[in-house]
């Protein structure tokens, strides 16, 4: 591990303490504007899965030669947002007071990456679940909230992922070095399945990382479907 690639760390980490904290502006904005507090909130989640996770998601492969970093930098913005809900210090323009799920995502996107990376030295096939989670679930978040004004389960919510996840499956799972396309796909399609379900502590992030990384490393471990 280089220096090098701690700076590259400290500055992802940075950025999304920037996004993060920014988007009390958005929620202050939409708020005095007449938009219900958990409409903003979710609106909010969902442009930190994809301003913060999701661009630093794309630039891990670049930048990275190694999981450990990564795993890290999860694990502690894991950790932040848990004991922001913890101490009372909830973050409210972006932290729902009934549920965690927050946390979950950034345990769930290190775990992810540290588990692909380490089993097949592919970076880019260790962001897919994870960026399933970003994008799709980011994209799926807007749909419904724009819909339904609430958090709900809806299967346009799923349509608008699967529209997102499956050309981004195909064309990394390509890009990847074990070269895995219809893997790709088929892990996008089964994330854009599972995030409607959720199981008490274990939310949508928990399942479509899972779910998808499962699904990876058999198709990894087994090769080209064509």
């Amino acid at each position: 591990m280089d220096m090098n690639q701690i700076i590259w760390a400290s500055a992802m980490a940075i950025w999304t303490i920037i996004v993060i904290y920014g988007t009390r502006w958005t929620y202050n904005y939409w708020t005095s504007h007449g938009m219900e507090e958990m409409v903003a909130v979710y609106y909010n989640r969902k442009i930190i899965h994809m301003l913060a996770a999701g661009v630093v998601l794309l630039i891990i492969p670049f930048v990275f030669t190694e999981p450990l970093l990564p795993l890290i930098g999860g694990f502690t913005l894991g950790g932040f947002t848990a004991f922001m809900h913890q101490s009372g210090r909830r973050m409210y323009w972006m932290q729902n007071p009934e549920n965690m799920n927050d946390s979950s995502f950034a345990f769930m996107l290190g775990l992810s990456v540290y588990i692909l990376w380490i089993l097949f030295d592919d970076p880019w096939l260790a962001v897919l679940p994870s960026l399933f989670m970003a994008f799709g679930d980011g994209v799926t978040g807007i749909v419904r909230n724009k819909l339904f004004s609430k958090r709900t389960k809806s299967a346009w919510g799923n349509v608008a992922m699967a529209v997102v996840c499956l050309p981004m499956g195909w064309f990394i799972g390509m890009a990847s070095i074990t070269s895995i396309p219809l893997w790709g796909l088929l892990s996008g399609a089964l994330a854009s399945f599972v995030e409607r379900y959720e199981f008490g502590p274990i939310d949508d992030n928990v399942l479509i990382a899972v779910a998808s990384t499962i699904l990876l490393i058999v198709g990894a471990t087994f090769g080209p479907l064509m």
